[in-house]
Parts: C-alpha cells; structure tokens; sequence
C-alpha cells in the first residue's frame, strides 16, 4: 500500500506531504486546484514520462518521494530482485525521483539509482493509474486481445510463450526466403562477375609477399653489371699489393717487435691480426658475391610482366596481395551460396512451412484457451455492469482469425502474428432487444466508464496491483450509475487501496478517506495544498460540491445525510 507521498516544487506544489491509509480515498477540489498533480506526482514515481514544464518556475529542480508497505510475498520483491536491487520485504519500499529543470531525472529504490526501465518495471507492479483517456483503449479492437489473454492467465501465458518463440524462427525464415526471392535476378548477374574474378585472380596464383620479393630482384638484375663491376674492383682493391698483402707485411713486423717489446706491441698484434682475418673473410664473401652476380634480360622481362599483373590485379581487388586473396576468398563464399540457391530456396521454403505448421498447431490452442475464457470473461463483465446499473446489458468477446470477418468459416491457412491468429472484439447491447454491436459504435462515456470499472473489478484480483487510481472516470455520469460506480469502488478498496479525483458528491461521500485540493495565492505566488478532511470538513465540501459557491444549512444536512447512507451501504 502507498503510505505517504512527498512532492517538492512540482507544478503549482510546493511543498506537500501526505499520509495515506487502507480503503477508499477521494480527493476533491475547484478546477484547476492541483488535484491531477498528485497523479502527475504518482505516474513520475513510477516511471512515467518526465517533462521540464512540471518543474516549478523558478526552481532547478523537482523531488518525489513515495513510500510502500507491501507484504511479503508481493511480485515488486522478485522484480527488484531480478533487477540486481537489495531490498528487504520486511522493510518500507521508498522510490524517489528527482526531475531538473532541463527534464532529465535521477531514480532511486531504497537508495540505489536505477534507470527508467527498471523504475517502470517496478512500478507496474504497484500502481495502476486509470484516466479519462485509457477509456480510448476500450474503443480500440487491437487491444481487446490484449484484456483477454490477462484474463485467461497463467495457463494461457506460458502456451503464448512458447508460440512466439516459435514464431519468431518462423518470421526469421520467412524473411530469409523473401530476400532470397526479391534478389534473385541481380544475384544472378552478379554471380557471372564473381566467376570472372575468381578465375582472374586464381590464374595468378599469387603468394603473399612475392611482389616485394620480386620488386627486390628486379632491382638487382637492372644493375647486373653496376654491381658486379663494383664488386670486381672492390676485391681487386682488398686482394692486391695495398690489401691484404700490406695488412700481412704488418703483422709480420709487428711480431719481430714483439719479440723484443711485447708489453707494448701485443695488443696491437692481435688487433692487426684479428683485421687481418676479417678482411680475408670479407674478400673471399666479395669474390663469392662477385662471381654470383649474372645477367638476365629474360628473367628480368618475366619478372616485370609478373609485377605488371599484380598492379593490374591491386588496381581492382585491393591494394596488397593480402586485401586481394582475402577478397578472392569473400566472393568464393558468396559464389558458392549462389550457386547452390537452387537448393537453398527449397530448404528455406521447406523450414518455413515447418515452422507454419508448428507454430499453427500452437496458434489454434491459444484459440481454443482464449474461447473458453472469452465465455467466462463475457459473464463476469455482465455481472459487474448489473451492479453497475446497467442489467440487461449484454457483453460478448467475440474471436476471430486476423483480417477475418469473426465468421465460422477459415481459410486454408490461416495468417499468423505474434499473439497467434486471433482477433478480439468487445461487442456490447446495452439495451435487451438490440444486435450486439462494437463499443466504438453504441457505448456512451458514461457506459465507458463503468464498462471500464468492471473490466478494472475483474482484473484487481488478477493484475495483484495494490494501487488503483482512478482520474475522473466518473465523468459522464450521474445518479443512480454515479452512485453504483461509487459502491464498487468501495468494494473494490477491500483488497487494495483505491484513490478517486471526482467531482461527484455520490462518489465522495462513499469513501473511507477524504483529501481537499486547495490553491491558493500567497506572497504573489500559487501554492498548492493538500488536507485530509475531518468528519466536519467532509460535510462542508460535500456541501461545497452540492451546492456550487454557496453553502447553507440545507445543503450541509444533505451532506451529512448522504455520509449515514454511505455508511449503511458500506456495512451492508
């Protein structure tokens, strides 16, 4: 249950906390007094849509701050739970939310900062908020489906699950095959071109990294005879008179030396020597490089017919041998799926008419689920609208296959969605004697509303959503049907706690706990305040809704009588 709603700087509030009990409450005020802040506040708290015109002006930024004492076994503990949150069942839930003035909003669960997604999935679980406006959901034939399958359950849900698993696979397969199709003469054509260049670039039978090797060689065979010649008269310079021989004539002097000063000469002998050796080492290595060198003006034209065909080859395909066999490889893939589309097409066509049939086969048992709880939910709604002063009423949810006309007889093959292949409509014949007949078409705002009521009395139970608010949903009514919406919001707040904006005094008077909305300017400033109602105070606004701007004896004593009659009719 809610305990308390805290909001700061919030639209025309400024600063406003409020307690609240089990029960029914109503909050009541003049136009314009604030009354669908508190819902702003609410919807903000658990995930609604945060706007930087509700910030107060002249403030950076709103705070909201809801507390909850929900009981151990509630849903919203395994959400947190499944979210990463800790928090304790034995402990009050606390959501906050900051909203600046740029519209950007900060969340939090018990202290822990949690995004929108978490903040909303969390919310679904606590508070349901019913306007005005969800009366269009009623008008509208695709959501119907959507009421029904709530209503079947759990037996229902998971049969839902398993069909849109395998329906996923079966639109996956569907659209393979559809691509395949829709492309298949530009694949064709493309498939002459990758043929082409296959065989292109396998003629060359390139190796990675033989154009560098080759462009090496080429350098080399260019200047054969530059090489060489030098090379020649490199080692004729090392290998003659003032080479080698001048080197040995030294180290032989060096050793006569050495024979008679050898502290001072052996070092530098053995450096000569180890010259010496280097130097021979080195001549020989020319001489060997010198002989090696050859020319070869056929090698050389090969070689630049070969660098020629793998430019040619790099101009096209990639600007190394590497880009170009990686690309060969890519189009190889792609040329063998083309060639074998043939036998691709079959065995896409194949697996998606598998999947049809799988997925059909769980389609018609969601169809069977959805017709037995149709008949239960049609029952149950005619009830609820009989004690809602509409008896005699009938309500029919009638299924039929998608983009039929909801007759008897089926197409060869019916076409499939994600919810199966059904079609849900809500008919109704508020009148005995009339043909049933689309909501759309026959169902006034005030048949709306309290159709809407039932459908919400049915589904409190099911939906295990503490919070109900209801946001002037009575409009439209009057009397006797005010007075019935009233009661059932009464019995309704037996198992969950229920708030009420209304004008109304019928539906006020009904309720456990009243709260009066009052604006006010002080200080050249519009404030907001929210005030629970004592007994007396009741009877005046009571009175207030009763008679307009003023207030006498005679309409305070009518308040007060209605108040008895509420409670007779709640202890009844």
């Amino acid at each position: 249950m809610l305990r308390e709603l805290s909001i700061r700087n919030l639209a025309v509030i400024e600063d406003v906390t409020v307690s609240f009990h089990d029960g029914f409450h109503v909050l009541t005020g003049e136009t314009g007094a604030g009354k669908s802040i508190l819902i702003d506040a609410l919807s903000l708290v658990v995930g609604g849509r945060g706007q930087a015109e509700l910030v107060r002006h002249g403030c950076d930024r709103s705070e909201i701050e809801a507390v909850f004492d929900m009981p151990l076994n509630h849903p919203v503990w395994e959400v947190l739970a499944r979210n990463g949150l800790t928090a304790s069942p034995e402990e009050l839930l606390v959501i906050r939310r900051e909203l600046n003035a740029q519209g950007k909003s900060v969340s939090r669960i018990n202290g822990q900062t949690v995004n929108l997604s978490m903040l909303r999935e969390a919310g679904e679980c606590l508070v349901n908020i019913h306007g005005q406006h969800e009366h269009q959901s009623l008008l509208r034939s695709d959501k119907h489906l959507d009421w029904l399958d709530a209503y079947a359950g759990e037996p229902l849900g998971e049969r839902k699950k398993c069909y849109a698993s395998l329906y996923k696979q079966y639109e996956s397969a569907k659209s393979a095959l559809r691509e395949l199709e829709e492309t298949s003469k530009r694949q064709l054509q493309m498939l002459d071109l990758y043929r082409f260049q296959l065989e292109e670039i396998a003629t060359a039978q390139l190796q990675r990294g033989e154009d560098e090797s080759l462009a090496e060689e080429k350098r080399k065979l260019t200047y054969a005879e530059r090489l060489r010649g030098n090379a020649a008269e490199a080692y004729e310079l090392l290998y003659g008179p003032q080479g080698l021989d001048a080197i040995g004539k030294a180290v032989s002097k060096l050793e006569d030396i050495c024979s008679f000063d050898k502290t001072a000469i052996a070092p530098l002998l053995e450096q000569l020597q180890s010259a010496y050796y280097q130097a021979e080492d080195a001549v020989f290595s020319l001489r060997d490089y010198r002989d090696n060198i050859e020319s070869d003006p056929e090698r050389l034209a090969w070689i630049d017919d070969r660098l020629n065909t793998i430019h040619h080859l790099k101009r096209k395909y990639g600007e190394s041998i590497d880009e170009i066999l990686v690309y060969y490889n890519k189009i190889k893939t792609e040329c063998e799926w083309l060639e074998n589309r043939d036998e691709r097409l079959q065995q896409l066509r194949e697996e998606e008419q598998r999947l049809y049939q799988e997925a059909l086969k769980l389609a018609y048992e969601l169809t069977s689920l959805r017709k037995h709880a149709s008949s239960r939910l049609s029952s149950a709604v005619e009830t609820e609208l009989q004690q809602l002063q509409m008896g005699g009423t009938q309500f029919r949810v009638v299924i039929g296959l998608i983009g039929g006309d909801h007759a008897e007889q089926e197409p060869a093959e019916p076409k499939l969605s994600i919810n199966g292949m059904d079609e849900a409509v809500f008919l109704l014949a508020p009148n005995p004697g009339e043909p049933l007949k689309p909501l759309a078409k026959i169902a006034s705002g005030g048949e709306m509303s309290r159709i809407m009521l039932a459908l919400k009395s049915i589904f409190a139970a099911i939906d295990q959503i503490p919070v109900l608010i209801f946001d002037e949903v009575d409009t439209g009514v009057s009397g006797r049907a005010a007075q019935s919406i009233a009661e059932k919001m009464s019995q309704l707040s037996v198992g969950c706690q229920v708030f009420s904006i209304t004008h109304l005094p019928q539906v006020a008077c009904m309720a456990d706990h009243h709260y009066e909305i009052h604006k006010a300017v002080i200080e050249s400033r519009t404030r907001t305040s929210v005030t629970e109602l004592s007994l007396n105070g009741r009877i005046e606004e009571l009175a207030r809704m009763l008679g307009g701007v003023e207030v006498t004896e005679k309409t305070r004593h009518h308040a007060q009588e209605m108040l008895d009659l509420a409670v007779q009719r709640k202890g009844a």
